[in-house]
């Protein structure tokens, strides 16, 4: 089936007497290149498993189950259900109507590797992936749409104006990139930004991960200060510590790759 288009989905919502909530960060894809770009690069088909965030009036979802994938939606706004399960009728879709941030997705999800494939909505975009990171290891995958600023912030260099805590978390995590740009005219209605999809695939992180990120939040949090400062809480000797890392303890949360932190994680658990 094809994916939504503008017209299309502003006939569901009107015939369910919808609109589109702003608090929510509800923008709903209708553009279906880019639907079928978004399946084409997660590569799932017969028997793989997704987990969709935001699922909105179903486009994405339909797409991802006409390829043969098994798909979990949530969705916060009730007022959806009958939007979604009409658009998925026939098809392998689980509705779940919850709101995602209250969901332990490690237990929720069950065994077996997942696929997170979302477009997912601003206001819960960051802290949702920084969690599925560290705490849903059967995500295997992440091809996610988020404002473009921040999806640029995962991949984000040491050093740039980009990089901080969610570079560190997720360059922990997964290897990833920006794959493509998405305007904001090819939603309904329009975000005032523009979008990126951002293609995330996990690495096994080492066992001092929960530890380095502990030493990034602390230095982000007080990024203006020297190391040997925003650290001294969590270091006994932050100047000594710190140079046997191998790090200036001059410096600043910005200048450390995720490998400093973790080589600092190493020295100081």
């Amino acid at each position: 089936m094809s994916a939504q288009t503008r017209t299309e989905i502003s006939r569901l919502l009107a015939e369910h007497g919808l609109q589109p909530v702003h608090r929510l960060g509800q923008h709903f894809l209708a553009d279906g290149n880019v639907t079928r770009k978004i399946v084409s690069i997660a590569g799932v088909g017969a028997r793989d498993q997704v987990v969709e965030v935001g699922a909105g009036t179903g486009t994405l979802t339909l797409a991802l189950a006409t390829a043969g994938a098994r798909v979990v939606a949530y969705e916060v706004d009730q007022r959806l259900r009958p939007v979604l399960e009409t658009v998925t009728a026939g098809v392998d879709v689980e509705l779940r109507f919850e709101d995602i941030t209250d969901v332990d997705l490690a237990e929720a999800l069950g065994p077996g590797s997942w696929v997170m494939v979302a477009n997912l909505p601003y206001n819960v975009g960051t802290p949702l992936l920084m969690d599925a990171l560290r705490c849903a290891p059967g995500i295997s995958r992440f091809v996610v749409m988020m404002q473009r600023e921040v999806a640029e912030r995962l991949v984000a260099d040491a050093g740039t104006s980009e990089y901080g805590l969610p570079s560190v978390v997720t360059q922990i995590h997964a290897r990833g990139e920006v794959a493509f740009r998405v305007a904001p005219h090819l939603f309904v209605p329009p975000p005032r930004v523009e979008s990126a999809v951002v293609v995330l695939d996990r690495v096994e992180a080492p066992p001092e991960a929960d530890r380095a990120i502990q030493l990034a939040r602390a230095g982000f949090g007080q990024r203006r200060k020297m190391l040997r400062r925003s650290l001294a809480d969590l270091l006994e000797d932050p100047v000594a510590a710190l140079g046997e890392a191998g790090i200036d303890p001059a410096a600043r949360a910005e200048k450390l790759t995720p490998t400093d932190y973790l080589r600092l994680a190493r020295i100081t658990s």
